[in-house]
């Protein structure tokens, strides 16, 4: 099949499959013979469960015991580790763009108050 073989099974496959609220669209394609044909097609040569149970060999498919095939024995540690970049990368841009910042506190009385802009002016 070629790229527009594909382009074109997305395109019609859940028109015709899907119960629609409006069916006129629905009812013209499966008018169409040759379209219903072309898709009846694919959906048997690619798809020949047809969406009854996958076969085994899917890589989505559950094992014997009822699990998940375990593709990568290290999955859990790959997806925390890239969740942690990615947040190391995000707390990296908004601390160095500016957007958050860390202000210290004084270290002076706790009662004295900071020096509004009015006050400032009075004293100059």
């Amino acid at each position: 099949p070629a790229s527009l073989d594909a382009l074109v099974f997305s395109r019609l496959a859940p028109l015709l499959k899907a119960k629609l609220p409006n069916g006129k669209l629905q009812q013209h394609l499966k008018s169409l013979q040759n379209l219903c044909n072309y898709c009846t097609s694919i959906l048997s040569l690619y798809f020949p469960w047809d969406g009854g149970e996958p076969p085994a060999s899917a890589p989505w498919a559950t094992g014997a015991d009822g699990s998940e095939a375990e593709e990568d024995p290290h999955k859990w540690r790959s997806q925390l580790l890239s969740v942690l970049v990615g947040l190391a990368a995000m707390l990296g841009y908004a601390f160095l763009s500016g957007i958050v910042s860390i202000q210290r506190g004084g270290v002076g009385p706790a009662d004295r108050q900071p020096i509004a802009l009015e006050e400032e002016e009075e004293e100059e």
